[in-house]
């Protein structure tokens, strides 16, 4: 079902964008160029010395914050299709190609159209509602993109575009409430609350909680004014989360406790940040990563590791290489860890790379 939505929605919102851009009062492609200020075809953000909350949105940025989203946003911040050291989304998707080989292309595929194909459509029609509706103030220029469908598509493909786009709502609200209920149920109320619960009491209580998840994420909206806003939660919500996602990969000592004390406090840096100071996103990253790094590691440091036969069987069965699982390899000598992270590490480069250069690629033609 992605893939048939993903390909709806770029079949609506490419014809969308070729009709606005082709729209007399736009000029195609050289009038917008023409037409739009040109601090808004600038190849990267003015980075100036202003406060985030100063800053004129994408286009500048302060220097504290041009830190932030460059050199911490990427590894600290844990959201969902975006996981650093890996996640149920990515990894529902890696487990279902036929092999480790399909599912490295899966993956890259999936990196390429989403980062690289899927934003161009919609970054053209918003840039032309800029010059068509040149009247909206700041805060209304969200919604341009919606005024060009609504004005200028067809009404056959103005419904599949709307359809596809509900169809992809339906589809992440299933995956979140699915998600969340397997969460609250599977790992805590099967294994702590009632461990001998059949399978009729466990889908009687999922319905119920499914239920409580989907009020509580409705009360959630009621807080949130702006979808930028609530992205800007979101990072910040699982700030901090991604560096230990990383190390558990390269540092037997991580435990359970480690990863629950990482998901727990940048709720809680989150929540005084927002009550008792006036730093704003994404200058709060800087001070959620390093309160969430600091009580994590304590906690790892205070609670006791994994068992040994747990500990080897998971270096029997994922073979970790490095010097952080040296102590558990001795353990195992029949098994050869992994190695290669020189290399590894030279084919992330150039994946950055080549998805960057596509991205601005795809752009240019």
């Amino acid at each position: 079902t992605d893939a048939f939505q993903f390909a709806l929605a770029m079949i609506g919102t490419i014809v969308l964008a070729v009709v606005v851009v082709q729209l007399p009062a736009v000029g195609g492609l050289a009038g917008l160029k023409a037409s739009l200020p040109a601090w808004t075809l600038r190849f990267t953000p003015a980075v100036g010395g202003t406060s985030a909350g100063q800053a004129a949105g994408a286009f500048a940025l302060s220097v504290s914050a041009f830190l932030a989203y460059v050199g911490v946003q990427w590894w600290a911040s844990w959201y969902p299709g975006a996981e650093p050291g890996g996640g149920g989304y990515v990894a529902q998707r890696i487990m279902s190609a036929k092999d480790e080989k399909h599912s490295l292309y899966a993956t890259l595929w999936f990196t390429i159209a989403h980062y690289c194909i899927r934003p161009w459509p919609w970054i053209l029609v918003g840039l032309a509602s800029l010059v068509l509706y040149p009247q909206l103030g700041p805060d209304q220029k969200r919604l341009g993109y919606v005024w060009a469908m609504r004005d200028y598509l067809p009404n056959g493909l103005k419904g599949m575009l709307v359809a596809a786009f509900f169809a992809a709502y339906m589809s992440t609200i299933s995956t979140q409430l699915n998600w969340g209920t397997s969460y609250v149920i599977n790992d805590f109320y099967k294994r702590f609350v009632k461990p001998q619960a059949g399978e009729r009491d466990l889908v009687r209580l999922s319905r119920i909680v499914t239920i409580v998840v989907m009020a509580l994420s409705l009360l959630t909206t009621t807080i949130l004014a702006t979808i930028s806003g609530a992205w800007a939660f979101i990072i910040e919500a699982g700030a901090g989360l991604g560096l230990v996602l990383i190390l558990r990969w390269f540092w037997w000592r991580i435990n359970a406790w480690s990863e629950i004390a990482a998901m727990v406090t940048p709720l809680l840096a989150y929540g005084y940040l927002r009550a008792a100071t006036s730093v704003q996103f994404p200058e709060t990253l800087y001070y959620i990563v390093a309160v969430t790094t600091v009580v994590w590691l304590a906690v790892t440091f205070a609670t006791r590791p994994a068992d040994e036969e747990t500990l080897k069987r998971f270096f029997r069965r994922v073979h970790p290489g490095g010097p952080g699982w040296a102590r558990v390899a001795a353990l195992v000598p029949e098994i050869r860890p992994d190695s290669g992270y020189a290399r590894l590490f030279v084919d992330w480069i150039a994946g950055v790379a080549l998805i960057y250069s596509t991205l601005f690629a795809v752009g240019s033609f």
